[in-house]
């Protein structure tokens, strides 16, 4: 398990752990088609290794109040280390960015904001984004439905 090549057992581990994480080791072990201590010391050495590297419980943010979903495009004017990592930091410590990504193409870097209402999102550029040295651009998206959402890797 050294490398970035998985066998089959392992490929299964991680495939059955991302439809369900609560399965036991006996529930796992069954799944796929190995006995309960070989399953469980794959499973310790992928978490080990760095292949799993979380447990978590999806919540439906609809149910808890966060109605509205936002993809921003963002796009520097400068691109110094100092700009750069505070805008990094300002993303990994807002709640509400539940994605960032630096990006090719138009933008720097697009995020996933998740709010209550547009007034939340408004308050977010506001008060964080617009107060950021070396943002030039901003470019929102809003969800109007969510198609697909999937946590799952196609391994």
């Amino acid at each position: 398990m050294k490398n970035h090549s998985l066998d089959a057992p392992s490929i299964k581990i991680l495939a059955a752990l991302q439809q369900n994480s609560r399965l036991s080791t006996a529930e796992l072990a069954e799944a796929v088609g190995l006995s309960a201590t070989p399953c469980w010391r794959r499973q310790k050495e992928l978490e080990d290794n760095g292949y799993i590297t979380r447990y978590a419980a999806l919540v439906d943010r609809r149910k808890v109040g966060l109605m509205v979903c936002c993809i921003a495009h963002i796009t520097l004017n400068r691109h110094s280390a100092g700009v750069v990592e505070a805008f990094e930091s300002a993303m990994q410590a807002r709640a509400e960015v539940v994605e960032c990504y630096e990006t090719t193409g138009n933008s720097d870097y697009t995020i996933k904001v998740i709010v209550p209402d547009m007034e939340a999102y408004q308050n977010f550029l506001h008060e964080v984004m617009f107060k950021l040295q070396g943002v030039a651009q901003i470019n929102t998206n809003v969800a109007l439905r969510e198609v697909k959402y999937q946590t799952a890797l196609p391994l």
